[in-house]
């Protein structure tokens, strides 16, 4: 982890600079978490994930969010994290029975029940990027507010072991289909 004493400072920085910093400060330790780098700068996860290198996180369309989300239904049990100012929800299931209602698009099966604000939705990344657990390839799609918090992220692994080659395909086929030309 970045001590926040060795961090960049980044006011007075113009747009490329301030990536720049911003993306050293990532690459000092890339298997930190990207939540607790962007509140030690100061900045929306966003912000770091787009500093990110391009390999690293490729940007999908967040216009066709709803039929990404649906993409998850066939990819089984997956990691869902989302966290906020008070806490952190992590939980293992899948997607599907979904449904719209009142401005929310719902997930309801026995393992995930989400209601995703569809007016939240603004960015979304494929990011891959090694687990702060333990260094394995985390393979993940994130979901970002138009403040550019994290909205809430979908993991095909989550550390532990190297991506097995059937997700490593999954996750190809999810960025070629959704990416932004």
């Amino acid at each position: 982890m970045v001590l926040e004493n060795s961090l960049p400072k980044l006011d007075g920085l113009n747009e490329i600079e301030r990536a720049e910093a911003i993306r050293k400060a990532y690459d000092s330790d890339r298997k930190q978490m990207v939540l607790v780098l962007a509140r030690q700068l100061g900045v929306p996860e966003l912000e770091v994930v787009r500093a990110m290198p391009a390999e690293l996180a490729i940007e999908l369309d967040a216009q066709q969010w709803e039929a990404i989300i649906r993409s998850f239904e066939t990819l089984g049990d997956v990691h869902v994290v989302v966290s906020n100012g008070g806490a952190t929800l992590e939980a293992v299931g899948s997607f599907g029975k979904f449904s719209t209602t009142h401005g929310f698009f719902n997930v309801q099966t026995p393992s995930l029940d989400m209601h995703i604000r569809i007016a939240g939705l603004a960015s979304i990344f494929a990011v891959t990027k090694p687990s702060h657990t333990d260094g394995k390839d985390a393979l993940s799609v994130q979901f970002f507010d138009p403040q550019g918090n994290a909205a809430f992220k979908v993991f095909l692994t989550f550390g532990g072991k190297d991506p097995s080659p059937e997700r490593l395909a999954q996750y190809a086929e999810i960025i070629q289909r959704f990416k932004v030309e």
